[in-house]
């Protein structure tokens, strides 16, 4: 009987461990309240200050929007255009291939100018330049899900935000967690690189969306 009291207090803890894992973030994550000392609008409560407290929730997704390699020249801001790591959990969603670039410092230089799933019209609302562009930004970012944004220092992470509240997402499931250049925590995850003699980078263990506009269709005129 004692051994099976053990057993059983044994599988009640484990029960008791995995569903404190398993937080639901609508039940842990407080509402979005953008910092209005914020230039990018970084979250006043889920931020690279605090993020360490909001990994691994279900009903959540975690976006990293910087590229690998940026063409902006971060460093001349006291940034990084190259990625030296991520937050844990984080997937890399570039912003630069999904709307253009707005109000970017003069001192970066010229961005990105490939191809992107959206552009900007007339009236700064978003378009989609392919037939499959809606479809990719929702699977990379579930309307039914809470979706918590980094990128280096905010800016990218709020121009993501912008452009899924334009398109539709609803703002109250949507954070701006700020930089990971100022992220001091414990989830850290660097990743190591190599150039190759022509030129390209590549990372070891990096989790990132991949994109292949060739093979999209785009919208005609």
């Amino acid at each position: 009987m004692k051994k099976f009291l053990a057993v059983l207090l044994g599988a009640l803890l484990v029960c008791c461990a995995v569903s404190a894992c398993a937080q639901d973030a609508f039940e842990v994550l407080p509402a979005p309240e953008p910092n209005p000392e914020s230039e990018f609008g970084v979250d006043v409560n889920v931020n690279v200050t605090t993020i360490d407290e909001y990994l691994g929730l279900e009903n959540a997704v975690y976006r990293d929007a910087r590229m690998p390699v940026d063409p902006y020249d971060y460093e001349a801001i006291g940034g990084n255009s190259i990625l030296t790591g991520t937050v844990e959990g984080f997937v890399l969603a570039p912003y630069p291939y999904l709307a253009p670039c707005l109000n970017m410092p003069e001192a970066l230089g010229e961005g990105y100018q490939g191809p992107t799933l959206f552009s900007i019209d007339e009236n700064g609302h978003y378009a989609p330049n392919y037939e499959e562009s809606m479809a990719i930004l929702e699977a990379m970012f579930p309307k039914d899900q809470a979706i918590l944004i980094m990128c280096g220092a905010g800016g990218y992470a709020g121009m993501t935000k912008g452009l899924l509240i334009d398109l539709g997402w609803d703002a109250n499931m949507i954070f701006n967690v700020g930089g990971y250049w100022f992220y001091e925590g414990t989830h850290n995850v660097p990743h190591t690189l190599e150039e190759t003699p022509a030129g390209v980078y590549r990372f070891e263990g990096l989790d990132m969306f991949e994109f292949d506009f060739g093979a999209l269709t785009p919208i005609a005129g």
